[in-house]
């Protein structure tokens, strides 16, 4: 079992005294409806679960009114099962199968807010962002991610993760305890963050049939357009996600849409590309030239990035063996660094740095990250291997003086006039590295 971090924010919400409903959002397979349900087991006396995808006679419940009272009798009823308030957690999962029951989260929020209610599905982006007049402000929000590598280190070797949680220090590991870590980093850039994935291989330790169920994920992903995005993108959609590992395997990683298809333009692709963001499927890095707070003020939206939400999907979806990850002296080299630019934005993501860049100064620069911290901006390299020269966060430092930068790397832990290298698989601690006027 993984331990999930965000169980400590749905506790957090239950204990909340203005809470609402919940909605709780995040790409397909990634553990939601395991992470509800065991919420519900360990805080709640009882948990009625409700599968708007599974069941269809749910949707015959909503569909004469939306009057809680009503409601909350009528589910009890169909499920043979005991509704409490305070004590039931209750789930509607794969709601965006019922906007009629997405929408009566307003009326449970206003009239019956002593019920615990947690709406989760795969595809919700999408679903919200078509629905008209959804009750902004009568609902709260959460997103899950893959697994993250601290999640998946705390369970794979829970020594070893209390170890690094415990550095605060920028000394150099002891390189035998850096080849333990190193270890790990390789499983689990092979393997990614899906939390199927990384169970059946911990049953296992069969890469074989780790793969196969990342294969079965990415097969579900395309199921998913066929039945769920509109007609007229459908094929779009297959173009623009199989472009994905072509187009980060440039030297310039920037997204290309004549790409995609020949001579395509972003207006003919830009449908498509918004669902696959919805879905939870890909993360959309921006440009900026000036790095500047609000960051977002500064951004380039015709320029960006595209990364998978998951490492070990890219590496699959871009055919890379698991061989390179696990036993190539230098696999963070393979695929141009850019698996480690996924695992890199991956991490930063569930750590919940939503607004991150990459910093361009026309043609001669390119820092990989660029995010806020506090009040400081921090740029931020990603390199693939041990050769750490970064021309580009060079420029980037003598032109802005930040106080702070960060580089993770391989190298081990150290510090050099306001460049900390980080290693990656300390990536999660990063925070515990800076400044104290940092964080």
């Amino acid at each position: 079992m993984i331990e999930r971090n965000l169980m400590t924010q749905l506790l957090a919400w239950k204990n909340a005294a203005m809470r609402k409903p919940l909605i709780l959002r995040g790409v397909r397979q990634c553990g939601k409806t395991w992470l509800l349900q065991e919420f519900g087991k360990r805080h709640f006396q009882n948990t009625a679960y409700f599968n708007f995808e599974r069941n269809e006679r749910l949707q015959s419940v909503f569909a004469k009114d939306i009057d809680p009272n009503r409601i909350l009798m009528e589910l009890a009823l169909l499920e043979r099962t005991k509704i409490t308030p305070k004590k039931t957690l209750i789930i509607f999962d794969e709601v965006q199968a019922s906007a009629r029951a997405l929408n009566s989260l307003k009326y449970f929020c206003e009239e019956k807010p002593e019920y615990a209610i947690v709406a989760a599905g795969s595809l919700l982006g999408i679903t919200l962002s078509a629905q008209v007049g959804f009750p902004v402000g009568k609902v709260n929000f959460l997103e899950l991610h893959p697994c993250s590598f601290d999640e998946y280190l705390r369970a794979a070797d829970p020594q070893l993760a209390q170890y690094a949680r415990s550095l605060h220090e920028v000394v150099p590991l002891t390189q035998a305890i850096a080849d333990q870590f190193e270890k790990y980093l390789r499983l689990y850039i092979t393997l990614g963050g899906m939390p199927e994935v990384l169970s059946a291989y911990a049953a296992s330790q069969d890469i074989a049939a780790a793969e196969k169920i990342q294969d079965d994920i990415l097969n579900a992903y395309e199921l998913d357009f066929s039945k769920h995005a509109p007609a007229a993108d459908i094929a779009k959609l297959f173009l623009l996600w199989k472009s994905i590992p072509l187009q980060l395997a440039r030297e310039n990683a920037k997204f290309i849409y004549g790409e995609v298809k020949p001579s395509a333009r972003a207006r003919e692709l830009e449908d498509a590309l918004r669902w696959l963001q919805e879905a939870g499927l890909v993360n959309k890095l921006n440009r900026i030239e000036k790095p500047h707070i609000p960051l977002a003020a500064y951004e380039d939206r015709k320029s960006f990035k595209l990364y998978l939400a998951d490492t070990g999907l890219l590496r699959r979806l871009a055919d890379i063996p698991a061989t390179s990850v696990m036993l190539n002296a230098d696999i963070f080299s393979e695929y141009r660094g850019r698996l480690i630019e996924n695992f890199v934005q991956q991490q930063l993501l569930t750590l919940g740095k939503k607004n991150l860049f990459y910093w361009t100064s026309g043609n001669m620069a390119e820092v990989d990250f660029v995010m806020q911290e506090g009040a400081e901006i921090l740029p931020v390299e990603a390199k693939s291997g041990l050769n750490v020269r970064a021309r580009s966060l060079k420029v980037y430092r003598e032109k802005y003086r930040p106080a702070v930068a960060l580089r993770f790397s391989m190298q081990n832990l150290r510090a050099d006039d306001g460049l900390i290298n980080i290693p990656l698989y300390l990536l999660p601690y990063y925070t515990n590295f800076l400044p104290p006027q940092q964080h």
